[in-house]
């Protein structure tokens, strides 16, 4: 019960925070998640959306569960007049709404003054994990949930970097060249990791390389190696038709998913196992 004191203590001075004549729109900007509406009468008043953080959940047996992907949090407040509806009420309307397509209850801890309940649920590859937290006898209640997923790379590896892994293993993992989902077509987000390859082979024109695709291990090996060896040669095509290296000094191999660098169980190992290598030659 100590959780759930903090929890509502915590949205209950939120609450306190905001005077008595708030608008009762809902903020600019902010809208329900398309995955569950909200209860009637009430709107929001805080609403934000982050293409990648983690959030904590409760797990079955209540162990905490750090999951990251796209995070929305959205807090609801009731309207003036509106007949509000108990922590019970409110964590089972959530719980049967995600049940009925397909979600499993987690975890709950449900009172009068009131309370928490996370859910997950799972399509195909898709994980959405939600967690309602209810305060202040249900004057109060927010909803997070994270679609889990891994981040997509921004900040990308230089050229010196990989000429120092490749003096000293040999190899260097590239981060930073995308393709869509079984697809082998560089995407232009690609570009900043092409020229970074292009200049460490500029810089050393002795120095000949092989391009090596990995995929994770979803999905058939054998569609997995093809895929693998399609895309090591769309890199190693486009360094050589957009930047200007000798096709010579390129060759391409798949490895699919052979030589994985993290687990396969779950998106953040995945993630890390599809990757482009270059390997010394």
């Amino acid at each position: 019960m100590k959780m759930l004191k903090l929890v509502g203590l915590a949205i209950t001075l939120t609450a306190a925070i905001v005077s008595q004549g708030f608008a009762q729109d809902d903020q600019e900007g902010g809208k329900d998640h398309p995955l569950l509406s909200r209860m009637p009468g009430y709107f929001i008043e805080d609403y934000r959306q982050q293409d990648f953080d983690s959030a904590d959940f409760e797990g079955k047996g209540g162990n905490a569960t750090t999951v990251e992907g796209r995070t929305t949090r959205i807090h609801y407040r009731p309207k003036d007049g509106t007949s509000m509806p108990s922590p019970l009420q409110t964590g089972r309307n959530y719980q049967n709404a995600m049940t009925k397509i397909g979600g499993v209850v987690l975890y709950q801890e449900l009172a009068a003054g009131g309370g928490l309940t996370t859910m997950k649920l799972v399509r195909g590859a898709q994980e959405i994990w939600v967690r309602v937290s209810i305060g202040d006898s249900g004057r109060n209640y927010q909803v997070v949930i994270v679609e889990k997923g891994a981040m997509e790379q921004q900040v990308t590896a230089n050229a010196d970097v990989w000429k120092s892994d490749i003096r000293a293993t040999g190899h260097a993992a590239v981060y930073g060249i995308y393709f869509d989902t079984d697809k082998a077509v560089v995407k232009p987000e690609s570009e900043a990791a092409l020229k970074e390859i292009a200049k460490l082979l500029k810089q050393d024109s002795k120095l000949n390389i092989m391009v090596v695709g990995h995929t994770d291990m979803k999905g058939e090996i054998a569609h997995n190696m093809t895929l693998s060896q399609a895309r090591a040669k769309a890199v190693a095509d486009a360094l050589t038709t957009r930047h200007g290296i000798a096709a010579s000094r390129l060759a391409s191999y798949g490895s699919g998913p052979l030589a994985p660098v993290a687990s396969n169980d779950d998106e953040a190992g995945r993630a890390k196992n599809r990757r482009v290598e270059l390997v010394k030659r």
